[in-house]
């Protein structure tokens, strides 16, 4: 598998004590850092030796020289030293950084054979096809391969196609004895946008599971995975946002009969409002597309990438602000009445469904109020 090549060629010289003395681990894919460090652990680093051999810097707070003279320094505990340095993007920040990397090239000609550095540039985020890489990732991308990959090996950390994921996790599952059907994989790598981190987290979590079963199905991943519930309620704001009151009611009652049920409801309304809350961002911003998303919704607020296009074809389908204002108005009026402990929270949430989906007219209101919908 593609994205698998680099990581795993690391963790087979690594096995092997074959590593070289510097290497530049470059790509955010958190799920091949975890792998490469754990080989690193496992083979290099003994836990009883670890205080003396394992050392993380990063260059935000500690100076590049200081790094340098410490991997060039022997250890009087412990045979071999692996230095983790981090921060890679203050070599690249304003000022001249030469010095810095002759440094580097003047280690690199004489390392200490009993130290590895590793330098950590998970600033850079490498798409599972490098054609569609951003361009300020390609620039960055290209600046570190002329400097610091002068110097290292370098291994990328990639994100992983679609059917490479869906690959891992049936062979995954296999070692532990599990079957994984193939929608529910397709699913499981769906729903959390391909972040393999997340996969394998998740896969673990439905391995215990599953138990005895030992096989995972689409319904379990639906139940379990915290994603794949958010797909749903995608498909009632869909419902609601084309004003079809009876399909946006059926979604609700499968929301509804699954997992928490109505003990979850605070959370469902919570979903809700932040979704409600997006779609008045895109529809201010005039939201076109994908790329557009990702500028217009900032870190914490942003959609799972399954849901990008679905949102914006749902914000484009209201004409006004007010529309989607009186839609706020009437999820914070729903949450102050399940929180005032109602007889059937279940009416409540089917009475907002039916208000959402309804084509009343609404009223403008005042500027401040209307940013208050916003906080």
């Amino acid at each position: 598998m593609k994205a698998f090549a680099q990581p795993d060629r690391f963790v087979a010289e690594v096995k092997e004590r074959k590593t070289k003395p510097l290497y530049l681990f470059i790509g955010d894919e958190a799920f091949f850092r975890k792998r490469c460090r754990d080989a690193v652990l496992r083979f290099l680093v003994p836990s009883d030796m670890r205080e003396f051999s394992l050392y993380d810097f990063d260059l935000s707070e500690t100076e590049l020289a200081e790094v340098l003279d410490r991997a060039r320094t022997p250890s009087l505990m412990a045979p071999f030293q692996v230095f983790f340095v981090r921060g890679v993007k203050e070599l690249y920040g304003r000022g001249s950084h030469d010095d810095e990397f002759e440094a580097i090239k003047a280690y690199a000609e004489n390392p200490n054979p009993d130290a590895m550095l590793i330098f950590v540039a998970d600033h850079v985020s490498i798409p599972s096809d490098p054609r569609k890489m951003d361009m300020t990732d390609r620039d960055r991308y290209g600046r570190i391969k002329e400097t610091l990959g002068e110097f290292s090996e370098t291994i990328e950390l990639a994100r992983v196609e679609e059917g490479e994921a869906v690959k891992w996790i049936t062979d995954q599952a296999g070692n532990d004895g599990v079957k994984v059907d193939a929608d529910a994989a397709r699913e499981l790598v769906d729903a959390l946008g391909g972040d393999m981190m997340l996969v394998s987290n998740e896969l673990e979590k439905l391995t215990l599971y599953v138990g005895e079963k030992k096989r995972i199905t689409l319904g379990d991943v639906e139940t379990m995975v915290l994603a794949a519930k958010q797909r749903s309620l995608y498909e009632l704001t869909d419902a609601i946002s084309a004003k079809d009151r009876v399909k946006a009611l059926e979604v609700l009652d499968a929301i509804l009969s699954t997992g928490d049920g109505e003990e979850a409801a605070i959370g469902h309304l919570y979903m809700l409002a932040k979704t409600f809350r997006q779609m008045l961002v895109i529809f201010e911003r005039k939201v076109r597309d994908s790329r557009m998303l990702w500028q217009a919704l900032w870190q914490g607020f942003r959609v799972p990438p399954f849901a990008a296009e679905d949102i914006i074809r749902q914000a484009r389908r209201y004409q006004s602000r007010r529309e989607l204002s009186r839609a706020l108005r009437l999820i914070a009026r729903a949450d102050l009445a399940l929180r005032s402990n109602p007889p059937s929270k279940r009416m409540v949430l089917e009475n907002l469904v039916l208000e959402l989906a309804s084509e009343k007219r609404v009223v403008e209101q005042p500027a401040w109020m209307q940013q208050e919908l916003l906080v």
